[in-house]
């Protein structure tokens, strides 16, 4: 599979990565024994990065990953986990001390003296734009608890204002073929930077899998059931804040641009990993057939005209409703 740079990180990483939030918690159960298996099938398919976070499943996440580790010591994988959502949402709370704190749980659940990427995950807006925030996580840095520090954002201006900042190293934010947002300025912004972007949510929760009918029910712990109105947190994270029915019209629109034999979710994911500035896109598994399936787009060629699909379908169908949002 193909390898990037990660930005200031320095490090190579495969244009398609792993996201584990599904290994924690909600997306439904999975359990440790095919957990493990997702995280083998995906470095068996060529993937080197696992992006993680401390609060998926409250450390089951980096716990399985730092299992896999010690079951694998040869393999050779890139692990970026966050930090910030383990107290209240509040500015004054992101701190030296309170970072020491998470980092060393993470340090610990993952099995390692320094952690290769942490990035703050999602924090309150202002946090962005605070230079003790910064200062702490370069401390970090130098007292050698972390190699790199980077962020997760909701919006445009949190990922500007985050790729302003000389340590920042990587941008994760939200974007695939129904949130094309942060094509305008993030992307080139980061290019210009040398920072990398790490794309979540690439098949929008599933839709551009192109499987889902509107009668799809999930279970009541997955977080496509509970957080469409988002009541437990951003709802741009939900179906990536589009409306569920509009979402699967338009998933068999793009499904049915595509040439015969290619799949859907392949097809979404090698569009991400294609746009200049992407670093490596994330998206989950739940099993074994999932994780070699999207780590075989790596390999994809773009089909002709897959781009002018992607914005046509984008402009009917979501940029009124989410653009001007995120």
């Amino acid at each position: 599979m193909q390898q990037r740079i990660l930005g200031r990180t320095g490090r190579p990483v495969s244009i398609i990565g792993l996201g584990t939030w599904q290994l924690g918690a909600d997306w439904g159960d999975v359990d440790e024994s095919a957990a493990l298996d997702v995280l083998a099938a995906s470095v068996d398919a060529g993937v080197t990065f696992f992006d993680t976070a401390d609060v998926y499943g409250d450390g089951r996440s980096e716990t399985l990953i730092g299992t896999f580790r010690r079951e694998h010591p040869d393999a050779e994988v890139f692990v970026a986990t966050k930090m910030g959502r383990r107290g209240p949402q509040d500015p004054g709370e992101f701190t030296l001390a309170n970072f020491r704190q998470w980092t060393d749980r993470s340090r610990k659940n993952l099995g390692v003296d320094s952690l290769d990427l942490v990035q703050l995950h999602c924090p309150p807006t202002p946090v962005f734009s605070n230079d003790a925030v910064y200062d702490a996580l370069d401390t970090l840095v130098e007292e050698g608890a972390i190699a790199n520090y980077g962020v997760s954002v909701e919006t445009v201006d949190e990922a500007l204002a985050a790729i302003a900042r000389p340590g920042t190293a990587s941008v994760q934010i939200i974007f695939n073929a129904f949130r094309l947002k942060p094509l305008d300025a993030v992307l080139p912004a980061a290019r210009e930077a040398g920072v990398g972007i790490i794309a979540r949510v690439p098949l929008a929760s599933g839709l551009l899998s192109g499987k889902y009918t509107r009668d799809t029910t999930f279970a009541a712990n997955d977080h496509r059931t509970y957080n469409r109105d988002g009541s437990a947190f951003d709802v741009g994270e939900t179906f990536s804040g589009v409306d569920f029915g509009t979402g699967v019209e338009a998933a068999q629109a793009f499904a049915a641009a595509l040439p015969e034999g290619v799949a859907p979710s392949a097809a979404a994911l090698a569009w991400v990993a294609a746009q200049d500035g992407v670093s490596s896109v994330i998206p989950g598994a739940r099993n074994r057939a999932q994780a070699e399936s999207n780590a075989a787009a790596g390999l994809l060629d773009l089909p002709e005209g897959l781009d002018e699909t992607v914005h046509e379908i984008y402009d009917r169908s979501f940029r009124a409703a989410v653009h001007d949002r995120w």
